[in-house]
């Protein structure tokens, strides 16, 4: 199925017809959502933290030129190069420019939404750059030509038995679903791109300011590798990921870390300023840092600048009653979930993803599990009334609202109108119910009951009771 050309309702009714899907996606959130449960409780007064971060990412978005300035200054002061890229293309020709000039043919890149959002791999394998993913799900995803479905958990949504006939393939022999097998074999042929790269590309969790420091965030240590072994490094950031201080990223780490996972600090916390020095045992020849701007500085001046603060951490996925049930492809965006359903449309405009701020219930719980506090639910409200206002609303939807306006502005209408509601919907109800309503009612009536309306209408019971007019 083509994620991008399908629309939302057709991959979400895709995913709910997926049984695998049905059952891995709960799973994987119940996990890692009471993972996030324990330790906020272990961490205490959690809100405060909350609070705290919300404010420091605030600072850093409203100062963002002045600290993107010290940090480039120390970058480049560390003996790396530092580029600006404007819009996605201009990130991915930097890239290639890099090869280019150093002759580079084989790359091995770390897991990073940022490269995603750009499409990276994509450009440089049709110039013909051999691009490995050495994140296990990212591995595994590469193999099978999907995209991620979860920021933390990229490849969820795959059974064992998928992922042994994918390795098998790339093997070239029958692997068992031993998992101790299938991760020999990842490792074995990762270990071999690993010496075999020209080029490691990572994202960036966060940038320090002061110190013009890379930090990578990991499990599984392909990250530490991807930068020390090849002779070139090259780190892709958003230029929101940024912390003024090592004081602030001691915050936002503690915070992102126990909402992504539950874990107190990561496997792994890397920081790189620079390339290698003299005196250094390994380490890059060359480090280059692309701070990619990509649609930022727009949303910069409007109602969601405050979806700049997020840290990526998911766990507004691991708790979107939605996302439970369609998982992370129905988006069909590089960033799913709550966060994708605020970002992806101010990042890819509302012709492409108009239907994303309408994939919530507007239940809040991601706004109540943010870390930085970001009103996900109150942005996904703002993206509604800006697509009614530039003209995006269907017109049978626009015709429905009209008229219902007019109902309602205009009381002898609507008095009217309440009266043979009961009346007009008997042919489709029974004991009280509209289990099969026609036109815009299937849409409510697929899925529950709709209550008939009653025979009397609270006016005219009012009326009858005697109650006075409130005037």
């Amino acid at each position: 199925m083509n994620l991008q050309a399908a629309d939302f309702k057709a991959r979400a009714k895709e995913a709910l017809n997926d049984t695998q899907l049905q059952r891995a996606v709960p799973f994987v959130q119940d996990r890692l959502r009471s993972g996030r449960v324990q330790a906020a409780e272990a961490l205490g007064n959690v809100e405060e933290w909350r609070e705290l971060l919300s404010e420091i990412r605030m600072d850093t978005i409203d100062n963002l030129d002045s600290y993107l300035e010290q940090l480039a200054g120390n970058v480049r002061a560390n003996g790396g190069h530092v580029h600006f890229a404007s819009k996605a293309a201009d990130a991915v020709s930097i890239v290639s420019r890099i090869a280019e000039e150093n002759g580079a043919r084989k790359i091995v890149k770390a897991k990073s939404m940022i490269t995603e959002e750009i499409h990276l791999n994509k450009h440089l394998e049709e110039q013909g750059l051999s691009v490995i993913e050495t994140d296990l799900g990212e591995y595994i995803l590469q193999l099978a030509g999907e995209k991620p479905s979860h920021i933390i958990s990229p490849a969820l949504h795959k059974r064992r038995g998928e992922i042994a006939e994918l390795f098998s393939q790339a093997a070239g022999r029958k692997l068992s679903e031993d998992t101790s097998e299938l991760c020999a074999f990842a490792r074995e042929h990762l270990r071999e791109a690993f010496m075999e790269a020209d080029i490691g590309i990572t994202g960036c969790n966060f940038a320090v300011a002061e110190s013009g420091t890379v930090v990578l965030v990991s499990n599984e240590g392909n990250a530490r590798l991807t930068t020390s072994l090849p002779k070139i490094h090259i780190a892709i950031m958003g230029m929101e990921r940024i912390v003024p201080t090592w004081n602030e990223l001691d915050l936002a780490l503690t915070m992102l870390t126990r909402s992504a996972t539950g874990q107190k600090i990561s496997v792994y916390v890397t920081g790189i300023s620079g390339p290698r020095q003299a005196g250094d045992l390994d380490g890059p020849e060359q480090f280059h840092l692309i701070i990619v701007d990509n649609g930022r500085s727009d949303i910069l001046a409007t109602a969601y600048k405050e979806v700049l603060k997020c840290i990526r951490c998911g766990a507004c996925m691991n708790v979107c009653p939605i996302y439970r049930h369609v998982g992370g492809h129905a988006y069909g965006s590089v960033y799913s979930g709550p966060i994708g359903a605020v970002l992806d449309p101010l990042l890819e405009g509302y012709e492409t993803a108009k239907e994303l701020p309408y994939a919530s219930s507007l239940c809040g719980a991601c706004t109540e599990v943010c870390p930085v506090k970001i009103p996900l639910h109150d942005l996904l409200i703002e993206h509604r009334k800006d697509e009614v206002e530039q003209g995006y609303t269907p017109q049978m939807e626009k015709m429905s609202f009209g008229a219902f306006g007019f109902m309602a502005s205009h009381p002898a209408v609507y008095s009217k109108a309440a009266k043979i509601a009961s009346a007009g919907t008997t042919l489709w109800a029974k004991d009280g119910y509209i289990s099969g309503g026609p036109g815009l009612l299937a849409g409510w009536t697929a899925g529950r009951d709709l209550p008939q309306p009653a025979k009397q209408s609270f006016r005219d019971w009012w009326k009858e009771k005697g109650g006075a007019r409130d005037e």
